[in-house]
């Protein structure tokens, strides 16, 4: 979890055992292993500090006086079966501990145990943790704002203005510029402004404006009246009513509105100005409501100083205009968008959810993701279909004849990438997180060649 400064929090524990000598002691070891915990003797002052929101694990003795570790166990499945309980048994209650991970509990631990087995197992239910509540906000993004802002996911700052500026003018009715570079979510961005508007219950049509052949142009946006005499549509018996038309109260996404020729933008500007369209063979014009949202992945006041968009359609898409910033420039957003992809990916296709592997998080974190968004649902779905995991550095493609201590040193490298990861290239964090002294960690991070500005936001 981070802070809002962006330095990776250490995980949180809540360490139960009416042994106040075992209980200081391990509290301590884990503290410098570098959680966060709150000790307590009895079961019963802790729960008062557990909820449906508790970002952390309970580890719990089983054997205690008043509420034993089974019946905290119970009282905690019962406030969220989901939150992570690990148990600490003597040799007696290991059937006990055996049942209880059948009944729902995360992990456990025989006494006497390393440090270290506890401090991994910690770990591991944490990061599960965090997982569990990244998909229930993901769940409560898609849920809890109407229409179109479930559309717009990510937590970064350009992604809050940009959900804030959509709110602020869905009801205005003005057209919209949006602007930014291929993939970025410019379609997406559009749909989502037309569900939150009082427009939603009408249609969203979108025009590729750099696929309309010049000869079927107006027969294609305006429509045809019956025995209009157009190409290949002509002598037809019936009207057939134009994008334009079907648009008619509601949205028209005039998508890449810089591929339409100069003649093709000459008679959309009478459409632009006027609100009314004439259909081919028509003898009157027809009045038309529709909002116009434009995109556009060039700077078109460069394409309107060269000649090659007109000047005054321009200034009528771009009353208002967006930008939406690269990938790249809201990294904050990726780890989010790709946890909504996979998840989406895997059920299109039929598939259970694969495992996100250190080198998954690693290449995420590192990669500038030229294509965008668009890229990253793409990795996403390539990793659903299992086609990608074991191309990246690291991942199991790697492992083929590899010496076991070329293994280990692969897994010693994806372990401090994933930390870094994890901690936004936050140095500090990391070294507490993997337990390393402040030169090893430097010699490890030079022995594998990783680059840390690579995981720094």
């Amino acid at each position: 979890m981070s802070d809002a400064a962006g330095i990776v929090a250490p995980d949180h524990v809540i360490f139960v055992d009416d042994d106040r000598d075992l209980l200081a002691a391990q509290t301590q070891g884990l503290e410098i292993a570098g959680f966060s915990v709150r000790p307590f003797s009895r079961a019963t002052e802790a729960l008062r500090h557990i909820d449906p929101a508790f970002d952390g694990v309970l580890l719990t003795d089983v054997r205690m006086s008043g509420m034993d570790g089974l019946a905290l166990f119970e009282r905690v499945r019962g406030i969220d079966p989901d939150i992570p309980v690990i148990l600490i048994t003597g040799h007696g209650d290991v059937p006990m501990a055996v049942q209880a991970l059948k009944d729902g509990a995360y992990d456990f631990l025989a006494k006497p145990f390393p440090l270290d087995d506890l401090a991994a197992s910690l770990r591991r239910a944490a990061q599960k943790r965090r997982l569990v509540l990244e998909n229930r906000h993901l769940r409560r993004l898609h849920a809890e704002a109407a229409g179109g802002k479930a559309m717009l996911l990510g937590e970064s700052a350009a992604m809050q203005r940009l959900r804030a500026s959509l709110a602020q003018v869905a009801d205005a009715d003005v057209d919209l510029l949006i602007t930014g570079a291929s993939g970025v979510g410019k379609e997406t961005a559009a749909r989502a402004l037309h569900q939150m508007s009082r427009r939603r219950a009408r249609a969203f049509v979108q025009v590729n404006c750099a696929s309309l052949p010049e000869e079927t142009f107006q027969a294609e946006l305006f429509g045809l009246e019956p025995g209009a005499k157009f190409g290949p549509y002509g002598g037809s018996a019936r009207r057939t009513p134009g994008r334009l038309e079907r648009a008619d109260r509601g949205t028209l996404l005039l998508d890449e509105v810089d591929g339409l020729s100069v003649a093709q933008q000459a008679k959309l500007l009478d459409v632009v100005e006027a609100r009314e369209l004439w259909p081919v063979g028509a003898e009157t014009p027809r009045p038309i409501d529709l909002r116009i949202v434009a995109t556009t992945r060039t700077d078109l006041r460069a394409v309107v100083e060269r000649g090659a968009f007109r000047a005054d359609l321009y200034y009528r898409l771009s009353g208002v205009t967006l930008h939406l910033p690269p990938l790249a420039e809201r990294k904050d957003d990726i780890r989010l968008l790709f946890q909504h992809f996979l998840v989406a990916a895997s059920a299109r296709l039929h598939r259970p959810i694969p495992p996100v592997t250190s080198p998954v998080h690693a290449y995420l974190q590192s990669h500038d993701w030229p294509g965008n968004v668009r890229e990253l649902e793409h990795f996403a779905e390539r990793l659903a279909l299992g086609l990608e995991d074991a191309r990246l550095p690291g991942g199991a493609g790697d492992e083929a004849g590899q010496t076991l201590p070329e293994r280990v040193s692969q897994f010693e490298a994806d372990i401090i990438r994933e930390t870094l990861a994890a901690c936004h290239g936050d140095v500090q964090s990391a070294i507490r997180s993997l337990g390393l002294a402040r030169k090893t960690f430097y010699d490890k991070v030079n022995r594998h060649q990783i680059r840390l500005d690579d995981f720094r936001r």
